[in-house]
């Protein structure tokens, strides 16, 4: 006797991707490069601010125990 069980897929509703509004360009001034529609942030990757992930249970450099 085999113990195989199988199971159906789920199906559901997908959702469309979140779009944004098209031709839209970074907003650093000077630069020409234009965002995707797909893209929430107002700046390209080269201008977009620097983001530090939140790091628990670590002892950082300059930091005192």
């Amino acid at each position: 006797m085999s113990d195989i069980v199988k199971g159906a897929a789920i199906k559901g509703v997908t959702r469309p991707s979140r779009r944004f509004a098209q031709d839209r360009f970074c907003a650093k001034p000077g630069c020409e490069t234009r965002l995707s529609q797909y893209n929430k942030s107002e700046f390209c990757h080269a201008h977009a601010p620097i983001r530090f992930p939140r790091v628990r249970g670590k002892i950082l450099d300059g930091q005192d125990a």
